[in-house]
């Protein structure tokens, strides 16, 4: 199966603020794992007076080079782009430090709710503390001193998930929902892959210049980049689809046959990607289950 052409080539340089577009600087976390490549990006977006997005984990040096970085200037808003613990824990002190208001599209909630017995497996990945001071909707506006952000309402890697156009730049802050070292992890039930792939199409429609994700380097040709995504996401429909059809019944069966060739720390979230997957194919009315779909569940072709 052909994968999207991913760009793994980057230097996180932590502690240090990297301009990476005109007026727009990262500064990486020093939190790599298998789920966050090199670890998570903010943004400072402005001059004299800057919003910051996705200030990141609880983390001291962090928040330090955040502090360093944002020295002489005024911080008016801190923008959150979904509520996993490493992308907006610290914006509960970065508030306290600097006086900001926090803007989100809203608390942490689940795509779907849970059905009779289910555990959300990425329940202590998830930052439910976090309130914003601005609930910001699907293409509504925050403007600063030489800048504005639009934020575009994006589920799918989570409900809440909003990615955040620089306006008149041609510049999206894709967050976790595209990025250019790998292919986003839907699990449900905060993930939904039918609302991902709806998002997905709905950032196609803009035709933007770049993106400026929440791990790794920027993606600089979206439009063909997120084709190739959505063709990956739709093979790997096809995939779960076939191996349903081939006799496989259950989540793991599959798992083993379709990602064999990844990481295998990365099976877990493989298998929730499959059940996002079959979710979607039930409710297109492809596969039959007994009962709610769940990782434990035995599926059949319709």
């Amino acid at each position: 199966m052909a994968d999207p052409e991913f760009n793994r080539d980057f230097d996180p340089a932590y502690g240090i603020a990297v301009p990476v577009a005109d007026g727009v600087q990262r500064i990486t976390v020093n939190n790599p794992s298998a789920f966050t490549f090199h670890g998570t990006n903010s943004y400072i977006v402005g001059d004299k007076s800057v919003a910051v997005i996705d200030p990141g984990p609880e983390d001291e040096a962090h928040f330090q080079a955040l502090m360093a970085a944002l020295a002489g200037r005024e911080v008016t808003h801190i923008f959150v782009s979904h509520t996993h613990r490493d992308h907006s824990p610290l914006a509960a002190r970065l508030k306290l430090a600097t006086g900001a208001l926090t803007v989100a599209e809203g608390p942490h909630r689940a795509a779907r709710p849970l059905h009779e017995g289910e555990r959300n497996p990425f329940a202590e990945s998830s930052d439910t503390d976090f309130v914003p001071d601005i609930a910001l909707g699907d293409g509504k506006s925050i403007s600063g001193d030489g800048w504005a952000l639009t934020a575009l309402h994006t589920p799918g890697h989570t409900a809440n998930h909003s990615a955040f156009a620089l306006d008149d730049s041609g510049i999206v802050f894709s967050a976790d929902h595209v990025m250019a070292w790998a292919t986003t992890i839907v699990a449900p039930p905060d993930g939904s892959m039918s609302d991902y792939m709806a998002s997905l199409a709905k950032l196609l429609k803009r035709k933007d210049r770049m993106f400026l994700p929440g791990h790794g380097g920027p993606v600089n040709d979206p439009t063909a980049f997120m084709r190739g995504l959505r063709a990956h996401r739709r093979m790997r429909e096809k995939a779960v689809l076939a191996r349903i059809k081939a006799g496989d019944r259950t989540i793991p069966d599959m798992v083993k046959i379709i990602y064999r060739s990844t990481d295998p720390r990365l099976h877990g979230a493989a298998a929730l990607s499959v059940l996002a997957h079959i979710e979607d194919l039930i409710e297109k009315g492809e596969v039959q289950t007994d009962g709610p779909p769940s990782l434990g569940g035995v599926y059949l072709p319709r």
